[in-house]
């Protein structure tokens, strides 16, 4: 390989092996090739994770760092995974420097006060070596279903200290020289309730990683390591110039928005989150100045998260094709003053931050660029994760069980387009968890799966519908914890957009608990109790959750929304006729057209 690379480092035309020049060409081959890795890493870590949290659900995320441990390539996945593991790759390679390092190590942390985001998101570091010298990094990082803590799950909604929330890894050699360190293995496993799920999750971030490694240094080989250097270090300048053209088209100025969490579980209301945004010409400055102080329950973001919300938005409203790796990040400025909501000290609780405070980081945040560019940016989204949680032991086969999901709901209504129905939103891009493997898996049933109509925002382009989801507890007892947001504070809508529904969330307890009964009581909503959106319980066999998620902001006039749009909004179920005349002057739409949609004269 010594030879080999030698000799393409001769032969590249123009240029000298210490500063060698690259065709523009070979730069745009090199920068698809890295980006093909981080999805191949992806693509490998879903097909043979072991949870469907992982399989199924693909709460995980894959990038490509360089020596410097500055991101090259990403996949595609979760924003608040992409944006925050930086700051794990950073926190690895100051505790594991190269020269500490072997062929075949990997480093595993989850501390969020030490480079990670919440407990759950375990990330795996692996160095990439040529000749004995480390040149790139491999990572991944991984949602697990639990991680310890005080409730299954490990997503708790009572939670007030990370102590509570599960084991806490600071960077450590998971792998050396390609075994497993079975100690590290032990102590994780003997702190969850599902090990071996763990243990089958974490190999297969391992095996994710492998990938990464052999593919870049196939890169390596074909290209030779000075080049490939040297092209690496262009293509993060590439996108920085890219993102400074972007900003500079912005208008100048500062712009401030804010908006609430709801609470923090703990009775705090109406937590502040602040956005300060500065554009001044090629630079982009972000100040959290002025956002409600850290609190007890569980909805602290660390900074790594803030971040990341914060930089995915400057992604969202500049040019999407800008490659994206370390370059982006650049001409970003941000302050998020300490011991606040956004960038809490330790030992403040954090799970909720990564889920649920980087969403209201998202909304300002796009809210303050809203003043600036309203045509580059959407109504406000669900704002939330609606974080689920159930776990107690399968009666099948009496062995423990830890369900944890994020559902789904209304996408904000933006320029020439409505809202998506029923998606995960902006920090969260996973799937829904298909009713199948939820039954299949889970001692639970999903007894409702639907949108909810009328459920978003009216506007010229209306905002995305969100979703109701019953489960039902099948012959045993449960832990269940509802972890959500936007139950108190509706999404806004934008450019005159009416606001989205707010979310919510509902406790059945039937009587009996035969199937029959529970299709008869799921329609009389009189005996339903209403839950708070931050809630643990203890839930018997029988007894049904139902979780309704918000619906999004609509975008532009009502009165501008084409009545073709209404009509079939109508007819697929979507918008009432009610709602219809109160919200889009129904009564102007030719009557014999709707008569027909809605089969009454």
């Amino acid at each position: 390989m010594t030879n080999r690379n030698a000799d393409n480092d001769q032969r590249t035309e123009g240029g000298t092996a210490e500063n060698p020049n690259i065709d523009s060409v070979t730069l745009e081959i090199i920068r698809n090739a890295c980006a093909a890795v981080a999805e191949e890493m992806n693509a490998n870590l879903i097909r043979t994770g072991y949870s469907p949290n992982i399989k199924e659900r693909r709460d995980c995320s894959c990038a490509l760092f360089d020596a410097h441990g500055e991101m090259i390539s990403q996949a595609e996945n979760m924003p608040v995974h992409l944006g925050a593991m930086p700051f794990s790759v950073a926190a690895a390679i100051e505790r594991f420097p190269p020269e500490n390092l072997e062929p075949g190590d990997a480093i595993l942390l989850n501390d969020p006060f030490r480079g990670g985001a919440h407990l759950p998101d375990l990330t795996l570091v692996t160095p990439v070596f040529v000749d004995e010298t480390v040149v790139a990094y491999a990572a991944n990082r991984a949602h697990h279903a639990d991680v310890g803590g005080s409730h299954a799950g490990s997503v708790a909604a009572d939670s007030t200290e990370i102590y509570q929330e599960g084991i806490r890894i600071p960077p450590v050699k998971l792998y050396e020289r390609n075994d497993m360190n079975e100690m590290v293995m032990d102590i994780i496993r003997a702190n969850v309730r599902t090990p071996d799920e763990r243990r089958g999750d974490l190999r297969a971030q391992q095996t994710a990683n492998e990938t990464g490694r052999r593919r870049f240094e196939e890169l390596v080989e074909k290209y030779g390591q000075t080049h490939l250097t040297a092209a690496l270090e262009e293509i993060k300048d590439y996108s920085e110039r890219r993102m400074r053209a972007e900003i500079m088209s912005l208008p100048d100025g500062t712009y401030r928005f804010e908006d609430v969490l709801d609470d923090d579980g703990r009775g705090n209301k109406n937590l502040r989150v602040v956005a300060e945004v500065a554009i001044d010409g090629d630079t982009v400055r972000v100040d959290f100045d002025g956002t409600a102080a850290q609190t007890e329950g569980p909805v602290n973001a660390v900074f790594a998260v803030t971040a990341s919300a914060t930089y995915y938005v400057v992604r969202c409203v500049t040019d999407p094709d800008i490659p994206p790796n370390h370059g982006c990040y650049r001409p970003v400025e941000i302050n998020a003053p300490e011991g606040t909501i956004v960038n809490p000290k330790p030992p403040a609780a954090v799970v909720g931050g990564n889920l649920e405070t980087s969403q209201r980081v998202t909304d300002v945040v796009l809210g303050a660029f809203a003043q600036a560019a309203p045509e580059r940016v959407l109504a406000g989204c669900q704002g939330t994760m609606n974080n689920v949680t159930f776990g107690g032991i399968d009666p099948r086969d009496d062995s423990p069980y830890a369900f944890y999901e994020t559902q789904g709901g209304g996408f904000g209504g933006r320029l020439g387009k409505d809202g998506m129905d029923g998606v995960h939103v902006h920090m969260s891009n996973t799937m829904n968890t298909p009713i199948e493997v939820l039954e299949t898996a889970y001692p639970l049933r999903v007894e409702c799966y639907e949108f909810r109509e009328d459920s978003g925002g009216a506007g010229e382009f209306r905002g995305g519908l969100g979703l109701r989801r019953d489960i039902r507890v099948c012959n045993h007892s449960a832990t269940f914890s509802l972890l959500a947001e936007r139950h108190q504070h509706t999404p806004y809508g934008l450019c005159g957009g009416l606001d989205g529904t707010p979310g919510a969330a509902y406790l059945h307890s039937p009587d009996c608990n035969t199937e029959s009964d529970q299709r008869e009581t799921r329609s009389t909503e009189t005996e339903w109790e209403q839950l708070p959106e931050k809630t643990v319980r203890t839930l018997s066999s029988g007894k049904t959750v139902s979780i309704r998620t918000p619906g999004a902001g609509g975008y532009g006039e009502p009165e501008e929304r084409d009545r073709n749009a209404i009509i079939r909004d109508i007819e697929l179920g979507k918008l009432s006729v009610e709602t219809a005349k109160e919200h889009y002057s129904l009564s102007e739409i030719d009557l014999d057209e709707i008569s027909e949609v809605i089969g009454t004269e």
